[in-house]
This record gives structure tokens, sequence and C-alpha cells, in this order.
């Protein structure tokens, strides 16, 4: 099969490279010698002992798993249990916590994967600047950083922080102001993303809990772990925020107050490591999650100076009425016009209801891509293009 392979043919009779041909020489493998075992490498020497420096077994059953980990935390973080709390009972997985099938969950989620294309802070930004992915692996670094040096459950808290943007609609915070009036108590990204979005995946109770809390104007999580991704979200978000605004020539590094240069450093990697360390530290000797007030007072300094530079310059109020006025006639065109919403019957929206329209026609566009709800609108909607948010240039 391989010599096949190796002697493979383009579709109009001419010889594949000799790079190709190398490439397809590797489809099946190599044969590792014993144990009908097929590797990687044609010179893969890689092997394991599968037991540990004290002789047992590392191939135990999950539950020997769950009290090797359960060794590793501090009293008073989240174990792991079995399939985990779920709104939908479950058999456990054979080698996965339960907090780590809600994190690969997540990984493989299209609520998810669309964060690629939703807002941070600049619409349509730069190749190199934060969008809601980047974001969130961002705040899942910081997270499990402070998770793992303090003894809490890292799978839990790496859950959590991958899933607690994933409520977020196009546009960044101004899809909330847009989506307000549409949802009963109001829309927040927070208790959409647990609610709504996330909740097709049927996760643990305690990583819905920590997505739906992660806001510091929402209730305090119900486990420490959701409570680092709290802070862990705002160290992450006001370090890049000002890095991507710095990159934009929006704000100048001079600019940042002197107590936060002094406590904190001027630059990304320093402020995180302050930030980060300072978080370990009080954690560890007080027991509290939090951070000692020093920092906490840098970092207090450092969002305000964001909020007024960057957050509501008059170029940001722009691109979010802009955002708002778009995304409202989006959901009345699709409330209008729910059959238009693609597999509405199949998933047994009611949309006979206008209530019901409504509520399928918010979700539709919660869901939506900065692009894709600006392509719609000027298909659909005939939107103005000069109406459209446009990023740093507006």
């Amino acid at each position: 099969m391989l010599r096949r392979w190796g002697m493979m043919r383009g579709v109009s009779g001419e010889s594949v490279s000799d790079r190709n041909r190398r490439w397809a020489a590797t489809m099946g493998g190599y044969d590792g010698g014993a144990n009908d075992v097929t590797v990687a490498h044609h010179d893969s020497t890689a092997t394991i002992d599968v037991t540990n420096s004290a002789g047992a077994d590392v191939n135990g059953n999950l539950l020997e798993r769950e009290q090797q980990l359960d060794l590793l935390l501090a009293s008073g973080a989240t174990r792991s249990s079995g399939a985990g709390h779920r709104v939908r009972a479950e058999e456990p997985d054979a080698f996965r916590t339960c907090f780590e099938r809600d994190r690969d969950r997540i990984l493989h989620s299209t609520a998810f994967r669309r964060l690629a294309g939703k807002t941070q802070v600049f619409v349509f930004p730069d190749d190199h600047m934060r969008t809601r992915l980047t974001h969130a692996l961002e705040v899942a670094q910081v997270a499990t950083g402070v998770a793992r040096a303090t003894g809490l459950n890292v799978a839990l808290t790496e859950a959590i922080a991958l899933g607690h943007d994933c409520g977020h609609g196009p546009g960044g915070h101004a899809s909330e102001e847009a989506l307000d009036p549409y949802v009963n108590g109001g829309f927040d990204h927070a208790t959409w993303g647990a609610n709504v979005s996330l909740l097709p995946l049927n996760l643990c109770l305690e990583t819905l809990d920590g997505v739906r809390n992660h806001s510091w104007s929402r209730p305090a999580p119900s486990t420490p772990e959701g409570e680092v991704v709290s802070w862990a979200d705002r160290i992450a978000y006001v370090c890049h925020d000002f890095e991507d605004a710095v990159s934009a020539a929006i704000v100048d590094p001079n600019e940042l107050p002197a107590l936060v240069r002094e406590r904190c450093g001027e630059r990304r990697g320093q402020q995180l490591g302050s930030f980060i360390n300072a978080m370990i530290r009080t954690i560890r000797s007080t027991g509290v999650i939090g951070m000692d007030a020093r920092h906490a007072e840098a970092l207090a300094a450092f969002r305000f100076f964001n909020y007024e530079s960057i957050y509501l310059r008059g170029a940001s109020r722009q691109q979010a009425s802009a955002v708002v006025g778009m995304l409202r006639a989006l959901v009345e065109h699709f409330a209008a016009h729910p059959h238009q919403i693609p597999d509405v019957a199949e998933r047994g929206g009611d949309v006979t209801s206008p209530a019901h329209a409504l509520e399928e026609a918010v979700a539709y566009v919660a869901g939506m891509t900065d692009r894709f709800a600006c392509r719609s609108a000027v298909t659909l909607l005939d939107w103005p293009i000069d109406q459209l948010p446009n990023g740093i240039d507006r």
C-alpha cells in the first residue's frame, strides 16, 4: 500500500512533486515491530513504563485516577466525581474526568469556534489583534496558572475559562445593548452563554455555574475555580486590550498611569506576571480567592484607564452605535421572517407564536460572527455599507 501511495499521480495524470510524494508515503504510518503497533515516524523509539515512580500502575480505572488527582487538590477545591452533576445523566468516560470532558466539549463546540469571528475590542481586527477566541485562550492560561499553583481543579478552571464568553453576540459588548430589549430581564452574555449557547453540551453544573457567574456584576460562582476565572478574565483583557490599543496607535504606552507602571511594569508580560503572582501569593497566604490590595488597586487603575481611553472613546461609541442599530434590525427582520432561520423547523422551533419567533431570532443573531452579521444586513436588509461597524477606522 505504501508503495502505491508513493507512486501517486495527480488528477491530470502528471507526476506529483517530490514533496507530495514524501507526504503520501506516510499515509499509513510505519511498522513499529512488536505487538502489531503502527508508529508515526520511520525512526520512532519512544516507549514508556506504565508504572509510576512508586511502582503503581498508571492504567487504573477512572475512580483510581480521580483519587490520585484528589491528592494534589487543596481542601476546598472542587473534586471530580464520575460523570459529574449534569442535567441529563450520563455514563462516566473511561479515561477523562467529568471536567476534562466538559473542556473537550467546549473546545469542539460551534459556539467556541465562532468566537474566532467575534469582536474583543475592535471589529474586523488586524491579524495580530485579539478576538473573543484568543481572549478566551489567554484567560484560560491565566486561570490555569493560578489554579495549578494553588491546588485547584485545573480541568474545571480551564473549562469555565474557555466557555466563559461563548454567550457573546457579534460586535462585542454593544451586542448586549442591542439584544437587551428582546430578552426578559435583559441580555447578559454570561447567563446567555450558560443557559443558551452551551446548554446543548450537557455540561456539569459547576462548569455552567462558573460561566454564568464569571462577570463581577453577577453573584459569586459556587466554586473557587469559578472565582479564579472571574479574576483571570479581568487580568487578561485589561492587559491585552491595552497592548492592542497601543499597537493600533490609539494610546501611547507612556499614558499608562504611573501607579500601574511602577507596580506592574509597562509590558504585557510583566503586567500579567505581576497580577498572576499576586493572586497566587494571596491565595496561598490567606486561602481567599483574591488579590492583595496593592495589586488590586493597580488593576483597577489599569481598567479605569482602558475605559476612559479605549472603550469609551468617540470611535468606540460610534462603533457601538453602528452595531446596535444593525443587530436590532436583524432581530426584527428574522422575528418577522422566522423561516429564514436555518433549521428552525427541524429543531422544533415554534415560529407560529410571535414571542417564540422573537426568541428564535435573538438566538440566531446572537450566535452570528461579526462578518456574517454584516453580510446578512447588507444582503437581507440592503444595509448601507457606510453604516456598518468598521473597526478602528471609524
